[in-house]
C-alpha cells in the first residue's frame, strides 16, 4: 500500500511522498512539515541549481589549468576585523563530539557517550534508503521528546536515554544530493532541504525551549555563495516558525579544496548562525583529488601514506585554526579512523595510541575540540584535550603567527604508489559500496571506520592513477587490464574472507561493477553517491502510483 490523500489529509496536490508508507512516518511526515519543506524547495530549489552549475564551471576551469587561489573580490572580508555572534552556553566547550548515523541505536550510544556533543549524520554514515532518511527523522524527534527506546533484535536488549546528554547535532546531506522519494511541483527536492527542513520544523522550538537550539553541521560547501544560500535558507526558516534569529547555529566542514580557500568569507556569510568550522580531512583528500583531476603532476602516494604529517593537511589545519580564532569561533578538529579492536589486546593498544596521537597534535596546534566516531574512544580524546584546554576552549590563542598561503593548500603529498595500496582502495571501496547499496553507510574494515569520505578517496585515488598512466612503485604502469585483473583478484580475496555464501547473497557484483565504473570513466565522476544513489533507488514506485499528500 503505498502512502496516499486517504492516510494524510491533503496539503498540497503538487507534493507527491513516492514510496511505501513506513511504520512511524506519520510522526513526521504531517501535512504541515510538507508544507514546510514544499515552502523551502520552492524558494530555494533555483538557487540550489544555480549552486552546482557554479561547481561545474569552477571545475571546467580548474581541468583547463587555473590554480585554485584565494579570491580577490573578498579580500576587504579577509583583512577587516569583525566576529561572529556570540556562542550559545551548550557550545562554549566542544572538545569532544562523537558522530554517527542517525539510526536509533547510535542515536542513544552518541547521546549517552560522555561526549559534549553528539553528531547525527544524514550524509557520509548514512545509506539514504527512504526508511533510512525518515526513521532517523523519526528517532531524532523521540530523542528530543525524550521517548526514544531501541530493542536490540538479537540480543533483545533494550537501550534508553541516561540522565547526562550530549548535546545534539544534526548533518543534513549537501547540496549535491536529491531526494527522489519527495518531490514539490513533480521534481525531486534538493536532499539538503528535506532533511534540514523536516528536523528543524518538529525539533527547533523544543530544543530553544530546553536551553539548546536546532544545530547543524553544513558538509561539502565549495565556498562562500553557498554558506549565503544557507544563511537565507536559516533565515526563512525562522521567520517561518516564528522563531529569533540567530536561533539556528552552524559549523561548516572544510572538506574541499576550494573552501578552504573562502574560511573568513564562509564565517563572514553566517557570521549571526556561525558555531566555527570543522576540518574533515578524509572528504579534503578526496576533494584534493577530484579538484586536481586533470593535473598530471598531481598524482597521490597510496591513501595509507597521506596523514596529518603531510604539508598540505597540516597547512590546512593551522589556517583554520588561525581562521577561526580570530572570528571568535571554535576550529573543530577531524576524524581519526581508527576503531578499538576486540580480541586482540594489542592491536586495540596500537589504534588506541594513534588515536591519542592524532587527538594530542590537534590540541596542541590550537584546536578547540575533536571527533570520534565509537563511544570507546570519547575517554581517550577527553583526556588529552583535558591535558592541553585551561578552559572550555582555546579560542583566546590567536595564532598570529601562523601564515598560510595558497600555495602552502597545493603542496603534492610524498610517498610512493603500490600494488597492495591499489589492492586495498579496490577491496575496501567494493565492500563498503556493497555495504551503502544494502542500507548501510557505516563500515569497520580491516580495523578502521571507512564512510562515503574514505570510500571516496579509495575510488577517486584509482582513477587519477589509470587516467595518468602512473608507475606504481614495483615499476609497472596501472593499465586496465592490469587493474581488471587486480579486481578479480581482490574479489576472490573478499570472499574467502567473508565466505562463499555471504558474497554471493549480497550486492557485491553491483558494487564492483559500479567501483569499476567510477574509477575507469572517461572524466572523474563527482561523487559516488550519485551513481549509488541511482542503484539505491531504481525500484522506487512511480509518481503516477501515489496520491497527494
Amino acid at each position: 500500500m503505498t502512502q496516499s490523500a486517504t492516510e494524510l489529509p491533503q496539503v498540497e496536490p503538487e507534493v507527491h511522498v513516492l514510496s511505501e508508507s513506513l511504520p512511524g512516518s506519520e510522526e513526521v511526515l504531517t501535512p504541515e512539515a510538507l508544507a514546510f519543506i514544499a515552502g523551502l524547495t520552492r524558494r530555494f530549489a533555483p538557487r540550489v541549481e544555480q549552486i552546482l552549475e557554479q561547481r561545474r564551471a569552477t571545475q571546467a576551469r580548474i581541468d583547463a589549468g587555473e590554480r585554485p587561489d584565494f579570491l580577490d573580490a573578498t579580500r576587504d572580508i579577509r583583512e577587516d576585523h569583525w566576529t561572529v555572534a556570540p556562542l550559545p552556553a551548550d557550545l562554549l566547550d566542544r572538545r569532544v563530539e562523537i558522530t554517527g548515523p542517525a539510526e536509533p541505536k547510535m542515536v542513544i550510544h552518541g547521546l549517552n557517550s560522555g561526549a559534549n556533543a553528539f553528531m547525527a549524520d544524514f550524509e557520509d554514515s548514512l545509506s539514504p534508503t527512504w526508511d533510512n532518511v525518515v526513521r532517523g527523522q523519526v528517532v531524532l524527534k523521540q530523542a528530543v521528546e525524550g521517548t526514544i527506546r531501541h530493542v536490540d533484535p538479537a540480543t533483545g536488549k533494550e537501550y534508553s536515554l541516561g540522565d547526562r546528554l550530549a548535546t545534539l547535532m544534526v548533518r543534513p546531506r549537501g547540496w549535491h544530493l536529491m531526494e527522489k522519494h519527495l518531490e514539490v511541483d513533480g521534481r525531486p527536492i534538493p536532499a539538503a532541504l528535506f532533511d534540514f527542513g523536516l528536523f528543524f520544523f518538529h525539533n527547533a522550538r523544543r530544543l530553544l525551549a530546553q536551553g539548546s537550539g536546532p544545530y547543524f553541521y553544513l558538509p561539502k560547501l565549495q565556498g562562500h555563495l553557498e554558506a549565503r544560500l544557507w544563511n537565507d535558507v536559516f533565515l526563512y526558516a525562522q521567520k517561518e516558525l516564528a522563531l529569533p534569529r540567530g536561533s539556528i547555529r552552524a559549523t561548516v566542514l572544510i572538506e574541499t579544496l576550494p573552501a578552504a580557500l573562502e574560511m573568513d568569507e564562509i564565517l563572514y556569510e553566517l557570521r549571526e548562525h556561525s558555531a566555527g568550522l570543522n576540518f574533515g580531512r578524509w572528504d579534503y583528500i578526496f576533494s584534493f583529488i577530484k579538484t586536481l583531476r586533470g593535473d598530471s603532476g598531481a598524482i597521490l602516494p597510496d591513501r595509507g601514506q597521506v596523514t596529518m604529517a603531510q604539508p598540505f593537511l597540516r597547512g590546512c589545519r593551522q589556517l583554520l585554526i588561525r581562521t577561526c580564532h580570530r572570528r571568535g569561533v571554535h576550529a573543530m578538529g577531524g576524524m581519526a579512523a581508527q576503531i578499538p579492536i576486540k580480541n586482540d589486546s594489542e592491536a586495540n593498544l596500537a589504534a588506541i595510541e594513534k588515536v591519542r596521537a592524532d587527538k594530542w597534535l590537534e590540541a596542541k596546534d590550537g584546536h578547540d575540540g575533536t571527533w570520534v566516531a565509537h563511544p570507546g574512544l570519547v575517554p581517550v580524546a577527553r583526556e588529552v584535550f583535558d591535558t592541553v584546554l585551561q578552559g572550555p576552549n582555546q579560542i583566546h590563542e590567536k595564532r598570529r603567527a601562523v601564515i598560510v598561503v595558497a600555495e602552502d593548500l597545493l603542496r603534492l603529498p610524498q610517498g610512493t604508489r603500490t600494488e597492495e595500496g591499489l589492492r586495498h582502495n579496490v577491496r575496501v571501496g567494493v565492500q563498503y559500496l556493497e555495504a551503502w547499496l544494502r542500507g548501510t553507510g557505516c563500515v569497520p574494515l580491516y580495523h578502521l571506520m571507512e564512510d562515503a569520505a574514505t570510500a571516496e578517496i579509495s575510488r577517486t585515488q584509482v582513477w587519477q592513477w589509470i587516467h595518468h598512466g602512473a608507475s606504481l612503485s614495483e615499476g609497472r604502469p596501472l593499465s586496465l587490464s592490469y587493474f581488471q585483473s587486480i579486481v578479480t583478484e581482490e574479489m576472490e580475496r573478499v570472499r574467502r574472507e567473508i565466505g562463499a555464501q555471504r558474497f554471493e547473497t549480497g550486492k557485491f557484483s553491483e558494487a564492483c561493477d559500479l567501483f569499476v565504473r567510477l574509477s575507469t570513466s572517461e572524466t572523474c565522476p563527482e561523487f559516488l553517491t550519485l551513481a549509488a544513489y541511482d542503484l539505491l533507488t531504481a525500484a522506487r514506485p512511480s509518481a503516477r502510483n501515489t496520491g497527494g499528500i
